[in-house]
């Protein structure tokens, strides 16, 4: 029986609401100002700049600030105002931001939290914690207060994601060894929970949903693992939509949507209100499980049927081992996370049906290399900034486009 497809969240193309093009290198993070029609961005220039949408309807920066090093990454909390910019020598720098009539910001203090550079830094309000991470392989936590230093972890390589939940203390990190591990954050010490292991590629972002309890991770192998934490099952979803490194991975709770995005420039919005399905694990045999040809490296069976061996192959539904001819037809399998046509066995293809093969995603072109990526929930805006050195900011939710000057 095919599998029920439920309705899909009405989605259109996001529409391009502003570029923001001054500044000087790389634009390494960028953020919107909730409620403030801004955007805060940290770049390799060493600035930190805070634009404001001005009435002609372009961005300008209000606050232009040089750091001492080149700034790689920054967070922001817009309920308290407080800005953590990691930067390329080690350093977090710490700031309270103002932004309307007098527009100032002040710093208050910083402290050397790694020996190389800083790659996500993440300021968690209801602990007082800077969680952070660097290419010396340390996960580090200080007190947001005072600087301090409460723990410290060493990875097996360095970090290029990480999440936190605030609910249970659980650390997310996401390493260039593919690996995602979970750990236990307390005070002064943090405890290994548990290790995922399915990204052939390093893990380029990660993505918390702390109402459903599931973690999506990305990799420079072009895939996205969605991680069923709160089920308990070990469920493991794949994602199969972009043809390049994936480097930001947003959730939009109002819609159910995963936004992804990769360094070629692909946005894909993905309907997660939908039942998908595991991906099979391949299965190991001598010889093709349809035609029972054996595989090249079958000596015996070549043998003792005088037939040349064939090249082994896997069917993306079934995972079973097939030779070329058993499986020359290709297919999407959209529940499955393939929305890009893959290798199926002949069996699999007839029981494939034009419902089963209903796309699940939507696919843009966001016309740059794309860096880093922030989505707020609020209004539906998409920043991305991308290696061109240009921040643009686009509305993803066709109810919220009336209520802002598109064009």
């Amino acid at each position: 029986m095919a599998a029920e497809i439920q309705p899909k969240p009405q989605t259109r193309t996001p529409v391009l609401l502003n570029k923001i093009e001054a500044s000087q290198d790389v634009v390494n993070t960028a953020v919107i100002i909730p409620k403030e029609d801004g955007v805060i961005s940290v770049s390799d220039d060493r600035t930190i700049r805070i634009w404001l949408k001005r009435d002609s309807g372009q961005y300008w920066p209000s606050i232009y600030h040089t750091m001492s090093a080149s700034c790689s990454c920054m967070s922001f909390n817009p309920e308290t105002r407080r800005l953590s910019v990691g930067m390329e020598n080690g350093t977090i720098s710490n700031f309270f931001v103002y932004y309307h009539d007098i527009v100032f910001h002040n710093c208050v203090f910083f402290f050397l939290a790694h020996q190389g550079k800083v790659t996500v830094v993440l300021f968690v309000l209801e602990m007082e914690w800077v969680l952070s991470t660097g290419q010396d392989k340390n996960l580090t936590w200080h007190c947001s207060e005072s600087g301090t230093q409460l723990g410290l972890y060493r990875t097996i390589a360095w970090v290029s994601g990480l999440q936190f939940d605030v609910e249970t203390r659980h650390a997310f990190v996401g390493d260039h060894s593919g690996q995602v591990t979970i750990l236990k954050l307390e005070q002064d010490s943090c405890s290994l929970v548990t290790t995922f292991k399915g990204h052939t590629g390093n893990v380029t972002a990660l993505c918390w949903d702390p109402a459903q309890r599931v973690l999506f991770s990305g990799s420079s192998d072009h895939s996205i693992i969605m991680w069923d934490i709160g089920g308990r099952k070990g469920t493991a979803i794949e994602l199969q939509g972009h043809n390049d490194k994936v480097q930001g991975l947003c959730y939009a709770p109002h819609t159910r949507q995963l936004i992804s995005c990769s360094s070629d420039g692909g946005i894909v919005i993905w309907n997660m209100d939908v039942t998908r399905q595991e991906t099979p694990e391949w299965l190991d045999s001598d010889s093709c499980q349809k035609c029972e040809q054996p595989f090249f490296w079958n000596f015996k069976q070549m043998w003792d049927s005088k037939k040349i061996g064939l090249r082994q192959h896997h069917c993306r539904k079934c995972g079973q081992a097939v030779c070329g001819k058993c499986s020359a037809k290709r297919s999407t399998i959209p529940l499955m996370g393939f929305e890009f046509e893959v290798r199926v066995c002949d069996s699999c293809h007839e029981s494939i049906t034009e419902e089963d093969r209903a796309p699940t995603a939507t696919f843009h072109d966001s016309k740059h290399s794309i860096v880093y990526m922030h989505y707020e929930p609020t209004t539906g805006w998409l920043l991305t900034s991308g290696a061109d050195k240009v921040v643009k900011v686009r509305q993803t939710r066709p109810d919220t486009l009336a209520k802002y000057n598109c064009f």
